[in-house]
């Protein structure tokens, strides 16, 4: 069986390791990949990113992409929207290939069933030969075990555009490929293990390294949001130790406030509990070697900041889930040609069931944001449920009247598509399912692919990928808080969405 064609996604921060990459997929066995898009996600470059160039037999295939120094998930976003083949594989630059890697990579690919979305390669971390391993070493270890870690991952192109890729709010390693595995799992695709692997050696690392690992706690929140409590189980991913990093912060805090106000035995006791378990976290962290003396001072100096830090990026994370923070960075996918717009929430506020079109009211800047709209050229369409027609208690000729007066209000919004059924008709077109969208964009002479849809529910937002299409999120009160968390891109205001869309120039 010939396996469809790929190609090789590669986001990078021009680490010298690049180079034995490319020399490895320049001598590799296999068939070659379509494209080898590397995405240079350095902030302030100041120096060619293949200083020694590119081998010769990937000349004709390596792309040089710019990415917005937003971290992995955003790098491989700007890869994969650029690759054209039906299968995207993605490598960290700090991996070396197998010699068969290509080969077995395609056999991987040709394995896949129709349903299965993608496929893991298996990851090799060496350790030392003559001494045990380090707590670093050990910890880039964990990666061996990992699931779905994209250090070598490739996926389906159209599952990634059918959940919208990688999310963008995840800024570090670790948790932005779990995300992705599950939402692309949750979509109904399965995800298997491959024979191809790589080795990922450990690069070096200073002492507080680990301190600066903690950062990702707040994106364990992000995932539990996403994804429930039991996030960890579906992921693969260790419990780990946070709730006793919690606990030994709550002793050292109650240790300073007693001391703070004279309370010398609650401060001696809280002292007394946070000296056990830094003491107890030093240890695990030494046992298992190699206990040098540069190893046992660095576990006692970092855990003794350790729990701490951990406990602040737990707290940072879930303060900024209460106030709205998680909303996306600017994308950086191209100007869709048409954006699908809700009406009840999205367009103008929400009256239940309205057919007077007295009643009708912009939401604040929605005609800010349609004329923005029109200015860049972008064909319009509404995209809308209306079950109260199916319950009988609207008639079609009112809602045609309160489509009438919205436009009137904010201006031609080009076509409109109704779904008039009720939640238990079984329709196709009444969103969450993507017959509206799919019906918009056919109307209009575009694919889904290239349209974005603007809505204020989880319902708008589930329309959109189920067809193919991007969507934007403006929650309204009563858009619950699973919904925004599940988005893919979420804006405050009808016209934060625009700017999402069209880039803040616009």
């Amino acid at each position: 069986m010939t396996a469809p064609g790929f190609d090789v996604v590669v986001p990078t921060l021009g680490r010298p390791s690049l180079h034995a990459l490319l020399d490895r997929l320049a001598t590799a066995l296999g068939p070659a990949p379509a494209q080898i898009l590397l995405i240079d996600d350095r902030r302030c470059p100041d120096s060619a990113l293949l200083p020694h160039g590119v081998p010769p037999a990937l000349r004709a295939r390596v792309r040089i992409l710019r990415g917005a120094g937003a971290g992995p998930a955003a790098a491989r976003n700007v890869g994969w929207r650029a690759s054209s083949a039906p299968f995207v594989a993605f490598l960290d630059d700090d991996v070396v290939p197998d010699p068969a890697w290509l080969a077995q990579l395609a056999d991987d690919i040709a394995a896949l069933g129709p349903r299965d979305a993608g496929s893991q390669g298996r990851i090799h971390v060496p350790w030392p030969a003559h001494r045990p391993p380090t707590d670093w070493e050990r910890n880039v270890r964990g990666l061996e075990t990992a699931h779905w870690a994209t250090a070598d991952m490739v996926y389906r192109r159209p599952a990634l555009d059918r959940v919208g890729g990688f999310d963008e709010r995840f800024p570090r390693a670790y948790r932005e490929d779990a995300d992705l595995a599950l939402r692309v799992m949750a979509a109904g695709y399965a995800l298997r293990r491959g024979r191809r692997g790589v080795t990922h050696p450990v690069r070096p690392a200073d002492r507080w390294v680990s301190v600066r690992l903690q950062a990702g706690n707040a994106d364990d929140v992000l995932m539990r949001l996403r994804h429930g409590r039991d996030w960890r189980a579906r992921a693969g991913v260790p419990r780990g130790r946070r709730r006793r990093h919690l606990a030994i912060t709550i002793a050292g805090g109650v240790a300073v406030a007693a001391a703070l106000t004279g309370r010398r035995r609650l401060a001696v006791a809280g002292a007394l509990a946070w000296l056990a378990g830094t003491a107890e976290l030093a240890w695990a962290r030494i046992a298992p070697g190699p206990r040098t003396p540069d190893e046992i001072a660095t576990m006692i100096a970092t855990s003794a900041v350790l729990p701490a830090a951990a406990a602040y990026h737990y707290a940072r994370g879930w303060i900024a889930s209460l106030r709205g923070h998680w909303a996306r960075p600017a994308s950086s996918r191209p100007r869709p040609r048409a954006v699908l717009l809700d009406r009840d929430g999205t367009l103008v506020v929400d009256v239940p069931y309205n057919g007077n079109p007295d009643r009708v009211r912009p939401v604040p800047r929605a005609r800010e944001a349609l004329d923005r709209l029109r200015r860049a050229g972008i064909a319009l369409a509404v995209v809308s449920n209306q079950s109260g027609v199916a319950r009988g208690v609207l008639r079609l000729e009112q809602v045609h009247a309160v489509n009438q007066r919205v436009e009137e209000i904010l201006g031609p919004l080009g076509l409109w598509f109704v779904c008039p059924h009720g939640p238990d008709d079984g329709c196709g077109c009444r969103k969450p399912a993507p017959g509206l969208v799919v019906q918009a964009a056919a109307a209009l002479g575009v694919s889904p692919a290239e349209c974005a849809v603007i809505g204020d529910t989880g319902a708008d937002v589930d329309a959109a990928r189920a067809a193919g299409a991007r969507a934007v999120l403006v929650p309204t009160p009563v858009t619950r808080r699973e919904e925004v968390a599940a988005a893919p891109e979420v804006a405050t205001d009808i016209v934060a969405a625009v700017e999402l869309l069209l880039g803040r120039a616009a």
